[in-house]
């Protein structure tokens, strides 16, 4: 709650604000790394190869690998072309459906 001493308090408070500004150092664009549905994979499978790859957590793994099975797809990991090319990669090694967007 704030009090003020005066009417004139009231009508112009002096307040200080501090804002935080965000610098991209890089111009870098962000893409999304999908992983899609098929019928050959097991959920296991999936989640391991999740975890392995994309160095996700039990937990992750098995919400990306849920969305995946009910919605087609999933983005399982965002980031420069650089870092997500290796881990499309990877999981095509491994048949499954991936692309970068």
């Amino acid at each position: 709650m704030i009090f003020y001493n005066s009417i004139k308090d009231y009508e112009d408070p002096k307040r200080q604000y501090e804002e935080e500004v965000l610098v991209l150092d890089e111009t870098d664009e962000v893409y999304k790394l999908v992983l899609h549905n098929d019928d050959v994979h097991t959920f296991d499978y999936v989640i391991d190869s999740l975890i392995q790859v994309c160095k996700h957590s039990l937990e992750q793994a098995e919400q990306c690998t849920i969305l995946v099975h009910f919605k087609g797809k999933c983005t399982v990991k965002t980031g420069s072309i650089d870092i997500l090319k290796p881990m499309h990669e990877k999981l095509l090694s491994r048949e499954l459906t991936s692309e970068i967007v």
